[in-house]
């Protein structure tokens, strides 16, 4: 047993939620649910399990104040966090090497990064974006959430962070309605955080910088900086040509066409068309914006 506590926020996760729980609990001493007051049967399987707790927090939907909201309540004594979503699981190499290496690493390192694969209707996605590498695990007290609207990550707030070699997945098992639907509700908060890198909305942008989150993380953060220049639909265009060309994503067959076009391109003009519909309301007066964006979609800046 490692000396490591997991976080996973739910809400209706009963499709997932046994896999992930299935998934830790042999490595980890404590689970901590953040439940947003689930209404399938979620916390029901949960309570069958040994070491899961479960705390219930009203859902902002803002990722990184409810994660962070866990951190601050859930009562760890363990040395380690692992952040974790219900439709993720990590693979057995991967565990092996938290197993050995944990233990071990000098007191200077606060955080580690994993290498997340993407299972798109049930393939795993090898090219186009894999891997991506995000901070998933930190010592307790030295990292939290960031506060963004979008691609939130985990900040370190003291020490630095190491690189494994294995992945964890992102396997999400609904349908692709749900899948559609989800960006949908992901695209007016990506195109308020293209228009706050554009207009300076909210005057966070210029600090990406200077955050300590993972190299790959900051990296692809100044990418979207100059993406946020380029022209509405061009844009989306060249990125899936970029991903599905560039970077054989049509090796991947019809699931990797449909995860590339509808992830790289009709999401990525779908949030165009948000900012294009939002600068046509408010053209670019940084007010007139704030308040179109607080009537209209409950989003304070």
């Amino acid at each position: 047993m490692l000396d490591i506590s997991v976080i996973i926020l739910t809400y209706n996760e009963e499709i997932h939620i046994r896999r992930c729980l299935d998934n830790v609990l042999p490595f980890a001493k404590d689970i901590f649910i953040i439940d947003s007051f689930s209404t399938d049967h979620t916390l029901e399987i949960a309570q069958h399990y040994s070491h899961v707790h479960v705390l219930q927090n009203k859902w902002e939907n803002n990722y990184a104040k409810q994660f962070n909201w866990g951190l601050e309540h859930a009562p760890i004594h363990t040395q380690w966090v692992l952040r974790l979503d219900a439709d993720e699981y990590l693979l057995p190499e991967l565990i092996e090497e938290l197993q050995e290496k944990l233990p071990s690493l000098p007191d200077d390192v606060s955080g580690i990064i994993f290498k997340r694969r993407h299972i798109f209707m049930d393939k795993w996605m090898k090219r186009g974006i894999y891997p991506v590498k995000l901070l998933r695990v930190f010592r307790y007290g030295k990292g939290m959430c960031e506060q963004r609207l979008m691609d939130e990550h985990i900040q370190l707030t003291e020490g630095r962070a190491v690189e494994f070699n294995h992945d964890f997945c992102d396997h999400n098992l609904n349908d692709l309605s749900w899948f559609c639907h989800k960006h949908v509700n992901y695209a007016i908060r990506e195109a308020v955080d293209l228009l706050d890198i554009e207009l300076d909305l909210t005057g966070a942008a210029e600090t990406d910088e200077k955050k300590q989150i993972s190299g790959q993380a900051k990296a692809k953060r100044m990418m979207k900086h100059r993406y946020a220049k380029q022209p509405l639909f061009w844009r989306a265009f060249a990125y899936f040509c970029y991903r599905y060309f560039f970077k054989l994503g049509f090796t991947e067959g019809k699931e990797g066409f449909l995860w590339h076009f509808l992830q790289g391109w009709w999401y990525r003009t779908l949030v165009d068309a948000k900012v294009f519909e939002i600068k046509k309301a408010c053209g670019n007066d940084k007010e007139k914006i704030r308040r179109h964006l607080k009537d209209n979609y409950g989003i304070e800046l």
